[in-house]
């Protein structure tokens, strides 16, 4: 491949895996380089009911950093959805998973359903030198990609990847519970041996062997 340049990177996203969903159900396109806050910004403007939209007249706008897709209808004052859609590939999945868990916790009583498909991305190659007689190469290659849907309506809890509504404070109480726990047992009371070197920590009244014998030849 030293004679090809890397033109081009397409993306082709995977089919979105969550059917009968509103048109109005926002979703969050999260990239390698997208800023958590922002994100949160905007899910979280969807998913709480926001008072001065309806003084506004307006709707919140994503701020940068990748959040992309947005369906809402016009005209609606104050901006409530019962769904919102969490999307990304590569590097990306792992802030995915670190905004649906935050909202999770502000916003209580949310049903989650997590898909792990794959997205196919297309590069493009062209010659350093088209007088060369070269041809364009097209390499593509799978990447894993995950959706993540939270609802406030009940979801089919028999499928795969379902997550019911829980009690997070009683899970980060009873870790934290176990980790003091385990740090406890792994500090017992060890009891020190004491060499032997200059009789360091004996009584008074403690002799040696050689200061015995010495005795001894002197009576």
């Amino acid at each position: 491949m030293e004679n090809y340049s890397k033109a081009r990177t397409e993306e082709r996203p995977s089919v979105c895996p969550f059917p009968g969903l509103s048109p109005d159900t926002p979703e969050v396109h999260v990239k390698d380089g997208s800023k958590i806050r922002n994100l949160l910004r905007y899910a979280l403007s969807r998913m709480e009911p926001d008072p001065r939209a309806a003084e506004d007249g307006g709707r919140p706008t994503p701020e940068g950093g990748g959040v992309a897709v947005e369906r809402q209808q016009e005209g609606r004052g104050q901006l409530f959805c019962r769904q919102i859609v969490f999307t990304a590939t590569g590097k990306g999945a792992s802030k995915a998973i670190t905004c649906a868990e935050i909202v999770k916790r502000r916003v209580k009583g949310l049903h989650q359903l997590t898909r792990l498909l794959y997205s196919t991305m297309v590069e493009v190659w062209e010659p350093l030198e088209p007088a060369a007689g070269l041809d364009s190469l097209t390499a593509s290659r799978n990447v894993p990609a995950i959706w993540i849907l939270l609802s406030r309506e009940p979801l089919d809890c028999s499928q795969p990847g379902y997550q019911a509504p829980g009690r997070y404070d009683a899970l980060w109480a009873q870790s934290a519970h176990r980790e003091e726990g385990g740090f406890a047992e792994q500090r017992p009371a060890h009891k020190r041996k004491r060499g032997g070197g200059g009789g360091r920590g004996r009584g008074p009244g403690h002799q040696t062997r050689r200061s015995r014998e010495a005795a001894k030849g002197q009576s």
